[in-house]
C-alpha cells in the first residue's frame, strides 16, 4: 500500500494544565516544532484551555484539538460541549471514544459513532480511538475487537467524510502503563484497521486514511513505530506535556 499519507502527531493533554499553564506549554511546544512542514502537529487540550490555546497557536504550525464532543447540536445536556461550539473557538480536531472516556464515563460504541458523526458534520476532523484490553489480546481476539469498534464508529459515515477521519489504535493495556506494543504488533493491528476501511470504502480510501498509534508512544520508541508501513502518526499522552520529547516525536515522523 502507498505510504504517501501525511503523518499527524497529536498530543492528548488529558486533564492537565490550567489556561495560563496551557498558554505557556504551547508556546514552548511551538518553539521546539516551528518550521515543521512534513507532518501536522496538533494539541488536544482540556475544554477550559481552548480559548487561551487558540490565541497562542494562531499563525503557527500547531493546530488545535479538543478531547471530546457531544452528539447533539444544543439542548439540555449540562456540562457538555457541541461540535459547533468547538468550531467557533477555532478547534479543528477532536478526539472521539478515547479508552478513558469508555472506561470511566460510560462511552459506548453507539455514542462514539454519534459523536464522530456530529464532529464530521460540523467540519471537524475526528480522531476516533479503538483498541483492545489486555485480556482481549490474551484471548486472541484483538482483530475482532478493533474491527468491530472501527465498523461501529463509522456506521453511516459517508465516503466523502472519510478525509476528515483519523483512526487512532490505542491498545488499552499500553496507555499510561509504560508498556508499548512492539513496532510489529502495532503495525499489524493498524493493517487490520486499514483492511476494514478497504472492505467498507474500497482500496483507495484505505490507502489514504491516516491511522495513528496511541499506546505510550514516546521520544525513545517513536522512530521505530513511525517507520512502520501502516502507522501514520501518533496520539501522544504523557510525552505531549514535555516540549522537547514531543518535538523528538514530531521529528521522527519524517
Amino acid at each position: 500500500m502507498s505510504t504517501k499519507r501525511r503523518k499527524v502527531i497529536a498530543g492528548n493533554w488529558k486533564m492537565n494544565m490550567t489556561p495560563s499553564e496551557a498558554k505557556e506549554l504551547v508556546k514552548n511546544i511551538y518553539a521546539e516544532v516551528k518550521g515543521t512542514k512534513h507532518c501536522d502537529v496538533v494539541v488536544c487540550v482540556p475544554a477550559i484551555d481552548i480559548p487561551a490555546v487558540a490565541q497562542a497557536v494562531r499563525g503557527t504550525c500547531v493546530k488545535l484539538g479538543a478531547q471530546n464532543v457531544h452528539f447533539a447540536e444544543k439542548g439540555a445536556y449540562t456540562g457538555e460541549i457541541s461540535a459547533n461550539m468547538l468550531k467557533d473557538c477555532g478547534v479543528e480536531y477532536v478526539i472521539v471514544g478515547h479508552s478513558e472516556r469508555r472506561q470511566y464515563f460510560g462511552e459506548t460504541d453507539e455514542t462514539v459513532n454519534k459523536r464522530a458523526k456530529a464532529a464530521l458534520d460540523a467540519g471537524l476532523t475526528a480522531i476516533i480511538c479503538v483498541g483492545e484490553q489486555l485480556w482481549e489480546r490474551e484471548c486472541g481476539i484483538t482483530a475482532e475487537i478493533v474491527s468491530r469498534q472501527t465498523k461501529l464508529a463509522l456506521y453511516d459515515v459517508p465516503a466523502e467524510q472519510l478525509a476528515k477521519v483519523i483512526i487512532a489504535y490505542e491498545p488499552v493495556w499500553a496507555i499510561g502503563t509504560g508498556k508499548t506494543a512492539t513496532d510489529e504488533q502495532a503495525d499489524e493491528v493498524c493493517g487490520i484497521i486499514r483492511q476494514v476501511i478497504a472492505d467498507k470504502y474500497g482500496k483507495d480510501a484505505a490507502k489514504k486514511i491516516v491511522i495513528q498509534y496511541g499506546g505510550s508512544m514516546n521520544a525513545k520508541n517513536a522512530a521505530g513505530l513511525l517507520s512502520m508501513a501502516n502507522i501514520d502518526g501518533g496520539l501522544i499522552g504523557g510525552a505531549s506535556l514535555k516540549p522537547a520529547d514531543f518535538a523528538v516525536i514530531v521529528k521522527a515522523a519524517q
